[in-house]
């Protein structure tokens, strides 16, 4: 006679396979994130960024808040959050690739925490979470002075793998373009990121800090190759210049627009001032002293489009880019960022309410500055 409580568990489990993933106790799901396509894959309609997991300079990172930065990171995947935007350079001097390293590190333990849960709810220690919901990393490799060489790439695409303890990457990307200052490296990293992904070590590639014209021609290469394309990122918020054509030549090369620092620095949250500022040192400091003043009307706007959704102003900015049709990367360092950064998903700004923040956005005098690396 087969049991009645084992047999119950296992068709619990298999269930699990269809909804979504477990949430472990005292976690808490502010909103359900959405997918969307990337080129040939699915990835978060909503992504995180870790610049600021390693970071001294900018973000005053240290290796004692990495308990609470997992706390956020357990809060955006019980969301639906999987892609995760790092790179092998983040890490200030000798904590150089520690982004990767915390994505590999906590996505091992949120699985064994899910596996733990699953155990005690059902008696059986193995986690089966919905599919979809699987950690995607999006690593992008710096053009250093010395990848000068096709193979330098993909060696560095493996070193990321092995900070990560992974096999394979979810997308590949070039950190920056050269063609401003060394058109023959920019070579030898396209046809870098094509073998990365004919050796099986990515799913597909993609780019940062591309304009659409290098775009365009990055795009013919990987199509003469069979390689495909699933994003392209650059600075995108209320606070950058922006226009259409980088939108247009995502759609023409089959790709999604990932918008990072959608929140402009922390600019777009309204927690500064002139008043109230980063750190002295910060080179945060400086930069919002001379965008403050010309973004009050924008600040102003986005406050009262913030009252009338009943939501904060980081949450309308994020949702604005969402609007656009972008996958925003906020960053989270701890529990409370990672709720505001999930509280701009699962409702959506009025056609009237982008329409009057793209008004205040255009009359901003002194927008964000330009990456250096970007292109045209």
């Amino acid at each position: 006679m087969i049991a009645f409580a084992p047999l119950l568990a296992l068709c619990l489990v298999l269930v699990a396979q269809t909804v979504t993933a477990l949430v472990l106790p005292g976690a808490r799901t502010v909103g359900k994130v959405g997918r969307v396509s990337a080129g040939p894959i699915e990835i978060s309609a909503l992504g995180c960024g870790t610049w600021s997991w390693g970071n001294r300079l900018l973000w005053d990172y240290d290796p004692s808040q990495d308990e609470e930065i997992y706390r956020a990171y357990r809060e955006i995947r019980d969301a639906g959050v999987t892609i995760f935007d790092t790179g092998d350079s983040y890490g200030t001097l000798d904590l150089n690739g520690r982004a990767e390293i915390l994505l590999g590190q906590f996505e091992r333990r949120y699985l064994e925490e899910k596996s733990d849960n699953s155990k005690s709810m059902f008696g059986i220690g193995t986690f089966a979470g919905n599919a979809s919901n699987k950690q995607q990393v999006a690593t992008k490799l710096a053009p250093y002075p010395w990848r000068l060489r096709r193979g330098s790439l993909v060696k560095a695409a493996k070193e990321s793998l092995k900070r990560l303890d992974q096999d394979k990457l979810a997308i590949a990307q070039t950190h920056w373009s050269t063609a401003n200052y060394n058109v023959f490296q920019e070579g030898a990293l396209w046809e870098g990121l094509g073998d990365i992904y004919d050796e099986g070590l990515c799913e597909a590639v993609g780019v940062s800090n591309y304009g659409p014209i290098q775009l365009e021609k990055f795009s013919n290469r990987m199509k003469e190759r069979n390689v495909p394309i699933a994003v392209a990122q650059v600075q995108y918020s209320l606070m950058t210049a922006r226009n259409n054509e980088i939108m247009d030549a995502c759609e023409d090369a089959g790709c999604r627009l990932i918008s990072y620092s959608p929140l402009c620095l922390g600019l777009l949250t309204g927690k500064y001032n002139l008043d109230n500022l980063p750190r002295e040192g910060n080179p945060r400091r400086q930069l919002f002293r001379e965008l403050l003043p010309g973004a009050q009307p924008l600040l102003g706007t986005l406050n009262a489009v913030a009252k009338d959704v009943g939501k904060t102003q980081s949450q309308v900015a994020i949702n604005w880019a969402i609007s656009k049709g972008t996958v925003p990367i906020p960053g989270a360092r701890n529990l409370a960022q990672a709720q505001e950064n999930l509280g701009a998903v699962g409702w959506k700004l009025s056609n009237a309410a982008v329409q009057e923040l793209d008004n205040a956005s255009a009359g901003v005098k002194k927008k964000m500055i330009e990456n250096i690396f970007q292109t045209r």
